[in-house]
C-alpha cells in the first residue's frame, strides 16, 4: 500500500472517533484534521489540511502551542487541560495529548488527539459556584435545601438499629467514617444524619461523587484553582475551602483516581490544601465521611483504593445492611411512601391487596431501598382518584418471583455483588457488540450517560 492510501486510509479511520485528531507533517503541514476537531475548534477541514499550521493559526507559536512544541523540540505534553476561545468566541476546554513521531531522530509527524471536556468543565464550575452559594445562609433559605437527620430514618430490624446507633455514637466526635452499602441503602442518608447530629451542624455539607468527574478536573474542583495554574485557570475556592468547618462527603471513593488518592492522603494527614497551580498552604478543618458500594475488602484486593489511605478514612466503619436483610423494614417503608406520594400525586391509597403484600416481601430487591421507593411510587402514581387498595394491576414493572427463585441457586454460589455484577458485565458487552464498540452508541442502548459507561468498562476490565 502507497503513502498517500495509508493516509487515505487513516483519515477515513479518524473520521469515526470522537476525540479531535490533528496531525502535521514533518514540515509544519496539517495532513489530518478530523470532524470532532472540526467542530471542537469551528473550523473547516478544507481551511485547514495542507496547509501550514502557523499560517491558519496565527497567534500561535513554540510558546504557547503544543503541536509547534512536538515538531520544533520534541516535547511530549500529556493529558493537558487548556481553556480558550475558538473562532466564534466561545470558551472551549480540553484535556490534549500531543505526541511527536520520531524515527533515526527525526520528526516526521505530530499528532494531537483534543477530547472536549466544555460541558464537564462548567458542570465543575456550577458545582463549586452552587455549594458556594448553598454554604450562605440567606442562600441556603431561598434554596430550601433538604436537610436530612436520624427522625428521618425509618426502620426497626435489629441489624438496622444497630447501624443507627453506631451513626448516633460517631456524630458525637469528628473522627473520619466509612459507610459501605449497596446502591439504594440510603448511605448519604446516613451521612447527612452523622453531620446534622454533630457539632458541625451549623457549618456546610457537602457531598462529591467520586465518579462523576475525571481526575484533571476532580482535583481542581476538591482542593481549588490559582490563576495561571493552568490555561484559562482562575482563583477559586475549593470544595474542602467551602466545608471548612463542616462536614465533606466523597461518594463512591472506589471511583476515585488511584493518581489523586495521595494528594488526598496528604490533606488528610497535614490538615492543609494548595490550589491546582498555587503554592500557599491553606489550613482547613473538615471531617471525612466517605461511601463505598463495593465491599471493602473487595477494592483493596483489586486496588481501586489504596490502604494507607482507606485506613486514614476507615476510622469509623459503618456497614449498612441491604434490604433483602431487613424483612422487618420492608412493609413499614412501604406504608412511608406511600403516605409520600398520596401527599405528591394527591391519590388516597390506604393499604395494600395481599398479593402486593406477597410480592414485597418476597422480592429481593437488588436496588435496596431506592428501588422500594421507586416501585410504589410508581404503582401511587397509577391509581385512580377513588382508589385505595394497591393491587398488582398498580405496578408497571412486572417482577417474576419464580424466576428469582429459579436463579437464587445462581446467587447462593456467587453472592449478591457477584451475581449482579456479572450480569451488569454482560449486558454492557452485548451492547457493545452490537453498537461495534462505539462508547457513545452503546451508552445510548444503555440509557447511561457515556461517561458512566466509560467508568463501568473500566471497572469490569472489558476489551474494546
Amino acid at each position: 500500500m502507497k503513502a498517500k492510501e495509508y493516509l487515505f486510509l487513516m483519515q477515513k479511520i479518524l473520521q469515526q472517533v470522537d476525540e479531535g485528531v490533528h496531525v502535521l507533517d514533518k514540515n509544519g503541514n496539517t495532513i489530518i484534521y478530523n470532524e470532532s476537531m472540526s467542530n471542537l475548534e469551528k473550523m473547516d477541514s478544507r481551511d485547514v489540511i495542507q496547509r501550514p499550521f502557523t499560517e491558519v493559526f496565527k497567534g500561535l507559536n513554540n510558546e504557547n502551542s503544543t503541536l509547534l512544541k512536538a515538531l520544533n523540540s520534541k516535547v511530549v505534553t500529556k493529558n493537558l487541560k487548556q481553556t480558550y476561545l475558538n473562532k466564534d468566541g466561545k470558551e472551549i476546554s480540553t484535556i490534549n495529548t500531543t505526541i511527536p513521531v520520531i524515527i533515526d531522530d527525526e520528526v516526521i509527524a505530530v499528532v494531537e488527539v483534543a477530547k472536549n471536556i466544555t460541558k464537564i468543565t462548567e458542570m465543575s464550575n456550577t458545582i463549586l459556584k452552587l455549594h458556594d452559594e448553598i454554604g450562605k445562609p440567606e442562600k441556603a433559605k431561598q434554596k430550601k435545601i433538604r436537610k436530612y437527620n436520624f427522625d428521618n430514618i425509618i426502620g426497626k430490624s435489629d441489624n438496622f438499629l444497630d447501624v443507627i446507633h453506631r451513626a448516633k455514637k460517631s456524630s458525637k466526635n469528628s473522627a473520619s467514617v466509612f459507610i459501605y452499602g449497596e446502591t439504594g441503602t440510603g448511605k448519604e442518608l446516613i451521612a447527612q444524619s452523622i453531620h446534622y447530629a454533630s457539632s458541625r451542624k451549623n457549618k456546610p455539607f457537602i457531598a462529591q461523587n467520586c465518579a462523576a468527574l475525571p481526575e484533571s478536573l476532580l482535583e481542581g474542583l476538591l482542593f481549588g484553582t490559582t490563576k495561571g495554574g493552568f490555561t484559562g485557570a482562575v482563583d477559586r475556592a475549593g470544595l474542602f475551602e467551602q466545608a471548612n468547618g463542616g462536614t465533606l462527603l466523597l461518594d463512591e471513593i472506589n471511583s476515585m483516581p488511584y493518581e489523586l488518592q495521595p494528594k488526598l492522603l496528604r490533606v488528610l494527614q497535614e490538615n492543609y490544601i494548595r490550589r491546582v497551580g498555587g503554592s500557599n498552604e491553606i489550613p482547613i478543618d473538615v471531617r471525612i465521611i466517605t461511601t463505598c458500594n463495593e465491599h471493602p475488602e473487595k477494592i483493596l484486593k483489586e486496588g481501586k483504593l489504596r490502604k494507607d489511605l482507606f485506613y486514614r478514612l476507615n476510622v469509623i466503619q459503618i456497614n449498612i445492611p441491604p434490604l433483602r436483610d431487613r424483612k422487618d423494614d420492608v412493609i413499614l417503608l412501604a406504608k412511608m411512601f406511600v403516605d409520600k406520594y398520596n401527599e405528591r400525586f394527591n391519590k388516597h391509597v390506604t393499604d395494600f391487596s395481599g398479593e402486593v403484600y406477597d410480592y414485597l416481601l418476597k422480592y429481593e430487591y437488588p436496588g435496596n431501598v431506592r428501588e422500594l421507593e421507586n416501585v410504589i411510587m410508581s404503582a401511587v402514581s397509577m391509581c385512580d382518584d377513588n382508589e385505595h387498595i394497591l393491587d398488582s394491576g398498580h405496578f408497571s414493572i412486572q417482577y417474576s418471583i419464580d424466576y428469582q427463585i429459579d436463579d437464587y441457586e445462581k446467587v447462593e454460589n456467587s453472592g449478591m455483588d457477584e451475581y449482579l455484577s456479572n450480569l451488569e458485565k454482560r449486558i454492557i458487552k452485548e451492547a457493545l457488540k452490537k453498537s461495534n464498540n462505539n462508547i457513545t452508541r452503546a451508552s445510548n442502548v444503555l440509557k447511561i450517560k457515556r461517561q458512566t459507561l466509560q467508568h463501568k468498562i473500566k471497572k469490569y476490565n472489558i476489551s474494546i
